[in-house]
C-alpha cells in the first residue's frame, strides 16, 4: 500500500430508503439491481404502497436497502444521485412531488453528520413511517444513533398512529 493511499476501510451496514410513484415498480427494480451491482448482495424489506406526503400524487411504492460497504457516506450518496438520474429523476420541480425514483441514506453505520449535504442519521427515519416501518423491519435490534432507542422501539411507538403500509409483492425482487 501506498503512502497516498491511506488505510483501507472496515465495511460498514448502509441502509438506503427507495421509492418510486412514477412507473414504480420498473424504477424500484431498477434501484435494486443498480444497488446490487454496485455494492454486491443486499437485504431488502417488504415494498410497500403508500399514499403521497406533502402533495397530492399517485401512491408510492417504497422499501429500505441494507448493505454493507467500505466506501465513504459521499461515494454511496453520489451512487444514489448516479442511480436517480438515470431513472429520469429531475430536481428543477417543487420539492414535494412525483418521483421516478428517490434515493436516500438513511443511515452509514452509527456516523452522525449535520452537515446541510449528507445528514446523518437521516431525520425521516423518525418523521415518516413508509421510512421507519421498512427500516424497522431490517434491523429492528438497531440502536438509532441520536434517539438511543432500537428502530424497533421506535417503530413501536410510531406504529398506531402511522398511515397506511400496504405490502405489494414483486416477484423476483
Amino acid at each position: 500500500m501506498s503512502a497516498a493511499a491511506g488505510p483501507i476501510a472496515a465495511p460498514v451496514a448502509v441502509y438506503v430508503s427507495v421509492g418510486s410513484n412514477v412507473d414504480r415498480e420498473r424504477h424500484v427494480r431498477a434501484a435494486v439491481s443498480g444497488l446490487r451491482h454496485r455494492f454486491g448482495p443486499c437485504r431488502l424489506s417488504s415494498v410497500y404502497e403508500t399514499e403521497a406526503v406533502g402533495f397530492s400524487g399517485d401512491p408510492f411504492y417504497n422499501l429500505v436497502v441494507g448493505f454493507r460497504t467500505a466506501e465513504p457516506p459521499e461515494a454511496v450518496a453520489a451512487c444514489l444521485r448516479e442511480l436517480e438520474v438515470a431513472a429520469g429523476r429531475r430536481r428543477d420541480g417543487p420539492r414535494f412531488g412525483p418521483r421516478t425514483l428517490d434515493l436516500d441514506l438513511l443511515l452509514y453505520g452509527a456516523q452522525v453528520r449535520d452537515d446541510p449535504a449528507l445528514r446523518l442519521p437521516r431525520p425521516e427515519i423518525l418523521e415518516q413511517a413508509f421510512v421507519l416501518g421498512p427500516l424497522a423491519e431490517l434491523a429492528p435490534e438497531l440502536v438509532h444513533p441520536t434517539a438511543g432507542r432500537t428502530l424497533g422501539e421506535l417503530w413501536a411507538a410510531m406504529r398506531p398512529r402511522a398511515p397506511a403500509l400496504r405490502p405489494v409483492h414483486l416477484e423476483g425482487l
